[in-house]
């Protein structure tokens, strides 16, 4: 076998072994998912039961509905002011712009319960009742600075020729930016969205701190199921959440294909 043939074989395993790693406890627990007993160390043959008691079980499905709601209002909200902040800082200059830009990085970079604490804080001097609009302020405050970071890297190897043309040839501005600045940066604003439905549906921390009475969500719900021992009813509902975020991918990368 030659150097290059060694090469290619080596990549290929390390890849697969890469691979595996990642997807193979996945592919565990959607097993288990269907497993007849109650311990997953167990296999007792197939079933759907879990499934079942999963879709009679009122609290989950009230932490699901909550946790739909939240995600998707604060990633349309969160996807509309960052997109905008984003073409707005890449576009004009003014003074304090790089102060500006700094602070977006403030809520990525410090750790989540310190955000958490000053979201609780903020709500507690303001005398906001913690409920299901906390939870929905509180996830698009941390989500607008990954959407701005997402297209602003899109913007960067925008052509504002582009723009200037679309004026020239009568275009307003609003018409510009819909229907040439809008298409052409169109798959960083997927990605930025997908990026903050991903991170809301999946906060925990943050969520602790600014749920109220009646607004748990499905992570702080699996928490408080997993302290009580782990059932093929939690890999139940984390199989269900894995199928509603593949459909939820495999969607804006339709949307963005179809952008190109």
């Amino acid at each position: 076998m030659d150097r290059r043939a060694m090469g290619t074989y080596v990549g290929a395993v390390y890849a697969a072994l890469v691979y595996a790693f990642l997807y193979l406890p996945i592919g565990v627990l959607v097993a288990l998912s269907f497993n007849n007993s109650r311990l997953n160390a167990v296999w007792q043959g197939f079933t759907l039961d879990w499934y079942r008691v999963l879709w009679h079980d009122r609290l989950i499905l009230e932490a699901a509905k909550n946790t739909l709601i939240i995600g998707f209002t604060a990633t349309i909200a969160a996807t509309m002011v960052g997109t905008l902040a984003a073409v707005g800082m890449y576009r004009y200059h003014f003074r304090g712009k790089s102060v500006l830009d700094s602070m977006l990085y403030i809520p990525i970079v410090i750790p989540e319960i310190v955000l958490g604490i000053a979201l609780l804080a903020f709500f507690a001097l303001g005398k906001v009742p913690l409920g299901l609009w906390t939870l929905i302020l509180a996830h698009i405050t941390f989500c607008i600075p990954f959407v701005v970071i997402v297209v602003r890297a899109r913007l960067a190897g925008f052509d504002q020729h582009l723009e200037e043309a679309a004026m020239d040839l009568g275009a307003s501005p609003w018409q510009t930016f819909v229907k040439v600045t809008l298409p052409l940066i169109m798959p960083g604003v997927v990605a930025g969205a997908l990026l903050a439905f991903t991170l809301s549906i999946d906060d925990v921390i943050i969520s602790f701190f600014v749920a109220g009475p009646g607004s748990t969500t499905l992570p702080l719900k699996i928490y408080a199921m997993v302290k009580q021992g782990v059932t093929p009813t939690i890999n139940a509902l984390s199989s269900i959440l894995l199928l509603v975020t593949l459909l939820v991918t495999v969607t804006a990368e339709a949307i963005r294909a179809r952008a190109h």
